[in-house]
């Protein structure tokens, strides 16, 4: 089989991987990244970002993951559009395989695989992703000013996005699929003191209305079978994240919901020489800015590691 050796291998792109690689190239650890199945991960499916220092007049997502790919490219990082399909960390060097056919060792890993939002599977859903249609009320939730959304979901989530966009929003339709919420007492009570909320339950999401914009949403009633047509700007799906980490699952320890868990104020996962940045590791914010903050953070690991290690 092929074999490549590399100081810091980085599993996965966007914000967190690309900024890992623009720390660990300039640091001289030539670092090789693995874009993934999704080269620039979530942003690539998003339009308009303006809550990212740096962009005063905001910047297209995919543009956005283009200029830090190129970035990290210019200081000597090897990028390539290829997925680890495998990994094994249970010897030293670490091991992936790429794509079921090589394998690639290296002294450190960095994984920055993301997490991808649950869909309710509508393909009008996915027709008007980034038309109306959104899994992140924090990133999105200002191009509705004033205007009425809907938020699918019942848990703490869909709570938040609901408080959230209702702070902003004139009318915000809660939609509940069953007769109670999953959410936490204290968020639950945070949306019923909202006056612009309104929970719907009961409720199936039949179709997202709108062809080139998000004009509606179609619901049914799972109780009567009535169905109704609510008008609305903005459609945030809030069922939940799963993170990327199928794969390291033999080796690595996850919470409850499979994210990896870190070493506080570290990106040491409990393989040495393993550092985990971005959604993948991030429960609570799940922004650009904060995975690229990882980022940086996981190559500061793997530098010291290496040292330590030639020490």
């Amino acid at each position: 089989m092929d074999q490549e050796v590399a100081n810091v291998l980085i599993i996965g792109s966007g914000p967190a991987g690309y900024t890992a690689a623009i720390y660990a190239a300039r640091a001289g650890l030539n670092p090789l990244l693995y874009q993934g199945h999704q080269p620039g991960g979530q942003l690539t499916i998003t339009t308009d970002v303006e809550n990212y220092p740096g962009y005063p007049e905001g910047i297209q997502g995919p543009q956005m993951m283009v200029d830090f790919q190129r970035q990290a490219e210019r200081f000597g990082t090897a990028i390539h559009a290829a997925n680890v399909t495998a990994v094994d960390f249970s010897t030293y060097p670490l091991q992936a395989t790429i794509d079921g056919q090589h394998t690639v060792k290296a002294k450190t890993v960095i994984i920055s695989t993301g997490a991808s939002a649950k869909w309710l599977g509508l393909p009008s859903e996915q027709r008007l992703n980034g038309r109306g249609v959104s899994a992140c009320a924090v990133c999105d939730g200002f191009f509705f000013k004033g205007e009425h959304v809907a938020v699918a979901g019942g848990g703490d989530t869909a709570a938040e996005e609901a408080v959230y966009l209702a702070n902003i929003c004139e009318k915000v339709y809660m939609l509940v699929r069953s007769d109670k919420m999953r959410a936490s007492a204290i968020m639950q009570k945070r949306v019923m003191s909202k006056p612009n909320i309104e929970v719907v339950w009961q409720t199936e999401v039949e179709e997202i209305l709108g062809k080139e914009a998000v004009t509606g949403v179609r619901i049914m009633n799972k109780t009567t079978q009535k169905r109704q047509e609510i008008p609305l700007q903005g459609f945030f799906v809030a069922i939940g994240h799963q993170p990327n980490t199928a794969i390291f699952e033999p080796y690595l320890t996850l919470d409850g919901q499979g994210y990896i868990q870190t070493t506080p104020g570290t990106t040491q996962t409990n393989i040495p020489g393993v550092f985990a940045a971005g959604d993948v590791q991030d429960t609570v914010y799940r922004q650009a800015v904060t995975a690229a903050g990882t980022g940086c953070m996981a190559a500061l690991d793997a530098e010291r590691f290496l040292a330590a290690q030639e020490a």
